[in-house]
């Protein structure tokens, strides 16, 4: 038996079509059927409602308000179905694209990769590298692992993994290296630190946490990216500023020191998900993402 409160939906398709696309013979191409077909589902969802829809306009058609009130409706639900749809006939083994910024990307995440597949076995991941922030949309993406503080965009499903903490590290191999390592955290002000422009607020932030004189750092080598921040540093060319994550892998293996601690920050690492996405292996990659980041630093 029919729906009452539904009206009738395969005129209702024809219906959409024919608003959306302005026109009753390319709703019928569309549709794979004959110009008549269509103009007698239009009749039919006229009588079902008992009022007009469409107007005859020169050689075109004009919508009725209560068309207008229709299409607005109709055109949102077939677009959502239509959405919904394409995404359920996906294939389950079509990878799940990870954005990530290039620096995390390299330093955290690659690392981890084997770990990764061992704990979720079947998840196929594709990596996309970002040098630029993400777009409101995170177009091309079913989800983004950032550090990242709010505001977010209104599109993007927020999975908070773990605070931030950052800290300075540097080298053994850092000619002042012997001086440094056992003094207290304001030695810092004289030194000309290493820092990225990515994150500018880095050494600030840490400064002021530390109790130190902001206004008093001074700033040495710039890196356009915290890879190569870490990598000078690495070398031996200064003490740089690094979220701990990043650096566990270094510090484990005596490649940097952080003689002065870390501290958390206003920022968070982040899974940020669009909304259109759904479904298990997301969720699945919040829980692989907090454990490695509580247990894994």
């Amino acid at each position: 038996m029919a729906d009452r409160n539904l009206p009738p939906l395969n005129a209702l398709r024809a219906f959409e079509a024919t608003a959306r696309l302005e026109s009753v013979s390319r709703a019928a191409e569309e549709l794979h059927v004959t110009h008549g077909a269509v103009s007698r589902q239009l009749h039919a969802l006229e009588e079902a409602l008992g009022r007009p829809l469409l107007m005859r306009h020169g050689r075109g058609i004009a919508l009725t308000a209560a068309g207008q009130q229709l299409r607005d409706s109709a055109v949102a639900a077939f677009g959502q179905l239509r959405e919904d749809w394409a995404a359920l006939r996906q294939d389950d083994t079509r990878p799940f694209v990870l954005g990530c910024p290039s620096s995390l990307l390299a330093r955290w995440v690659i690392p981890r990769l084997d770990r990764l597949s061992r704990d979720l076995p079947g998840f196929t991941l594709h990596l996309s590298a970002q040098e630029e922030p993400f777009s409101p949309t995170l177009a091309g993406l079913d989800a983004a692992l950032m550090l990242a503080s709010a505001p977010f965009p209104p599109g993007w499903r927020i999975h908070a993994l773990a605070p931030e903490r950052i800290g300075p590290v540097l080298s053994p191999r850092y000619a002042g290296y012997a001086t440094l390592k056992d003094q207290p955290a304001a030695c810092l002000l004289g030194e000309a630190l290493l820092h990225t422009a990515s994150r500018p607020q880095a050494w600030p932030e840490w400064a002021g946490s530390a109790g130190l004189d902001v206004e008093r750092l001074h700033f040495g080598q710039g890196f356009e990216h915290l890879y190569y921040l870490l990598e000078a540093a690495i070398a031996g060319l200064g003490v740089a500023i690094a979220p701990e994550p990043l650096v566990a892998d270094d510090l484990a293996a005596g490649r940097l020191v952080a003689p002065w601690g870390f501290a958390q920050t206003s920022a968070s690492w982040i899974l940020a998900v669009p909304q259109r996405v759904t479904g298990a292996p997301s969720a699945a990659l919040v829980v692989w993402l907090r454990h490695e980041l509580e247990t894994h630093k």
